[in-house]
């Protein structure tokens, strides 16, 4: 029965390390990701961690990643941006893969 007990902690202590990776990925991402936004939108230095700030906010209204693509379209859209939803998604698949090989290697 230890044998299987070791086993059962060994995957939740697993599956807990990934999910706290994923979690810093996903908020570096959005971090990212709106830096690439607010310099399309032609925001100022002293406006970017603000915007950063309320991408990374935007994360905790639903689960998933629609609120964040939903703010950060609507946001490049009402500056004159032209964007589509499949390019901003692109651009978050794009920074997620790097955002996780970031986290993974400890930068």
């Amino acid at each position: 029965m230890t044998t299987f007990d070791d086993r059962e902690k060994g995957f939740e202590n697993k599956f807990a390390h990934d999910e706290e990776v994923e979690f810093k990925a996903v908020a570096r991402r959005n971090r990212m990701l709106a830096v690439w936004a607010a310099g399309l939108m032609g925001l100022s230095d002293d406006h970017i961690e603000e915007y950063a700030r309320a991408v990374i906010k935007s994360d905790f209204e639903q689960p998933g990643d629609e609120d964040v693509l939903r703010k950060v379209f609507k946001d490049l859209s009402a500056s004159g941006t032209k964007v589509t939803e499949g390019m901003v998604r692109g651009k978050m698949d794009e920074l997620l893969a790097i955002a996780r090989d970031a986290v993974k290697s400890g930068n």
